[in-house]
């Protein structure tokens, strides 16, 4: 049985380290490991490839891996996996979504932190030596409280849920928006549907993006979405960059319709030094870094080589995609 990684990336972080295949055909001798450290040889090891993890695979290889029964994303998005070819086929899609949630609910809680209580324009003044006490009160977002604030997290996943727990243990008022609102959600004080994504926007204070890239998601944060964000709320995206238009969220936050944004991630990554993002004085960026720590590797084989017991046992696998939804 053969299985094949291949994790190309201008980003060393979200490469297979040479010990995770190392490991794995330590622990699994039964097993052919294949590494591949680029996409030169991908077309030739796939042919015969009974398992690949990957997070971006084209449709013509899917169409060639004639023996590949699962594909194990790294990364918790697969919407770059999701050809029509693999939509039409019986190959089982896994992803890292409890690798990342935990990490990423730690970075959007921070991130809640740090606009609340007005870091970013703490730190501008530093770099000036100004004591900026009174400016930064004199603001039209001042800092503000956590307890008793309402945080609207669209998207109940990975991410959501365990974030929805740590907001719900600082007694903060926990809203939450996903397709099934009548599944419970630990920490939630309600659920709405997307077909009520404006009335739980207009009630929050902080707004968590944190959902998969599909049809239906891509620009759900437009204009008239960011028009109906309370003029002393916050947006933070932790999921992916197209989840909002850009174009408008810079006209929003140019006439200040809203107190400001954190970003981690953007529409075009890494973003251009042209834009205007990078300027604003209420808009907080950080280079999609939300799921980084030391520690990422060794969860990734914890995670998969659990669920590699359980291929290797014809059991049925865990955090498994809808090939059909894209999440």
């Amino acid at each position: 049985m053969k299985l094949l990684i291949v994790l190309h990336h201008r980003f060393e972080l979200w490469q297979a380290p040479p010990w995770f295949a190392d490991r794995l055909a330590h622990d699994f001798p039964q097993l052919a490991v294949v590494h591949l450290s680029d996409y030169s040889h991908l077309n030739d090891e796939i042919a015969d490839a009974d398992i690949v993890i990957a997070w971006s695979l084209r449709g013509v290889q899917i169409a060639a891996a004639k023996k590949l029964k699962w594909i194990h994303s790294t990364a918790t998005a697969v919407h770059a996996l999701m050809s029509d070819e693999l939509r039409a086929s019986n190959i089982v899609v896994t992803n890292a979504r409890d690798v990342h949630g935990p990490v990423v609910a730690e970075h959007a809680l921070a991130l809640v932190f740090a606009l609340a209580k007005r870091l970013p324009q703490a730190m501008r003044f530093q770099r000036h030596k100004h004591w900026a006490q009174q400016d930064i009160w004199d603001a039209t977002a001042r800092p503000r409280e956590l307890q008793g604030a309402t945080i609207a997290i669209v998207g109940l996943g990975g991410i959501g849920r365990p974030l929805a727990k740590m907001a719900s243990a600082l007694r903060m008022h926990v809203i939450g928006v996903r397709e099934h609102p009548e599944r419970p959600c630990e920490g939630v004080e309600k659920i709405y549907g997307f077909a009520d994504l404006d009335e739980a926007l207009a009630q929050a204070d902080f707004v968590v993006l944190a959902l998969p890239v599909t049809p239906k998601t891509h620009h759900l944060m437009n204009a008239a979405r960011l028009a109906r964000l309370k003029a002393e709320a916050y947006l933070i995206n932790v999921g992916r960059g197209v989840l909002i238009d850009e174009a408008a969220l810079i006209d929003a936050l140019r006439r200040q319709t809203f107190a400001g944004a954190a970003l981690d991630v953007t529409e075009e990554e890494p973003l251009p030094p042209e834009s205007p993002l990078w300027a604003m004085d209420n808009v907080c960026i950080t280079p999609h870094i939300a799921g980084l720590t030391e520690q990422m590797w060794q969860r990734h084989y914890e995670a998969f080589t659990q669920n590699l017991r359980r291929f290797l046992q014809n059991e049925s696998l865990l955090w498994v995609v809808d090939n059909k939804k894209g999440y």
